[in-house]
């Protein structure tokens, strides 16, 4: 079973290159407000200032994906300056999903650190400072396939310290995540989800809080709103939504999706689509 094919078929991921060369100097603030941003620092010495956090200074090359959408400045040496390409990264945009937020913000690996992205990353390097034709769509599709490997890498040498990449790592909390992503419309109990983790329900609640970072039903809650919006955005009506997500009716799915959004489905959708209105049938 492939563990990380659920959140493909859920959520779309799309890169948009949008930087490469050598930075002297400072740019203008970087922000999207649905995409994260990834930088691939070739070679330099790269300063990152954030609002309301601390700067971010890397000397070795070096990957830092900012998983969020976050205003922040890239700025290089004025005379030897920075090289490197940089590039937006959707992975459901604006949407609850929990591959987003297991990984902390942010995210700075160096590139030695990391081999089995060498290959791919020689393929964006000689794109990114070339003028071949169809330049653009090469990058953007590099791009997407480095963001599936750092993934790989994040979860299968525990690059991460706690969120769904370990649970989906861990060979019994990884079956009871996987049958959640499964079936989302399943009114699963807590022995249920015990059961397929071969667990008791005390020991799997604590464990799955301590690995996940949550509880199982907030997440189960999350996962099912997610789906829940990206078959809003698909035009499915809310009727059609909440029998797919385990939900009884239109309302329930509403409530639920009010509380922990803080908008109604209907704000949500037509928020997410350019505050353009786009009506959501019951």
């Amino acid at each position: 079973m492939d563990r990380l094919a659920p959140f493909f078929e859920r959520f779309s991921l799309t890169a948009r290159m949008f930087y490469s060369g050598l930075l002297c100097g400072s740019t203008l603030d970087q922000e999207s407000e649905h995409a994260g941003h990834l930088h691939v620092l070739r070679k330099g010495r790269l300063k990152i200032t954030r609002h309301h956090a601390r700067q971010i200074v890397i000397d070795t090359p070096s990957i830092v994906f900012l998983p969020h959408p976050r205003h922040h400045r890239l700025h290089g040496p004025e005379l030897e300056g920075a090289e490197l390409v940089c590039a937006t990264i959707e992975f459901g945009a604006g949407m609850l999903n929990p591959l987003i937020a297991s990984f902390p913000e942010p995210l700075v690996l160096p590139l030695d650190a990391l081999p089995e992205l060498g290959p791919t990353l020689q393929l964006l390097f000689s794109e990114a400072f070339s003028e071949l034709p169809g330049r653009q769509t090469a990058l953007d599709r590099l791009f997407e396939y480095l963001f599936v490997l750092l993934i790989r890498s994040a979860m299968n040498a525990h690059l991460v310290e706690s969120g769904v990449l370990i649970g989906l790592s861990d060979m019994r909390l990884g079956k009871a995540i996987e049958s959640m992503h499964q079936h989302p419309e399943t009114s699963w109990s807590l022995e249920q989800l015990a059961q397929r983790a071969g667990m008791s329900r005390a020991r799997f609640a604590a464990y799955f809080h301590q690995v996940v970072g949550m509880t199982p039903f907030d997440y189960l809650t999350n996962w099912r709103l997610g789906v829940a919006q990206t078959m809003l955005r698909k035009g499915n009506s809310l009727k059609l939504i909440a029998s797919a997500v385990g939900y009884a009716n239109a309302t329930a799915l509403t409530r639920v999706f009010t509380q922990r959004v803080g908008m109604s489905p209907s704000e949500w959708l037509a928020r997410s689509q350019g505050h353009r209105k786009y009506p959501v049938s019951d």
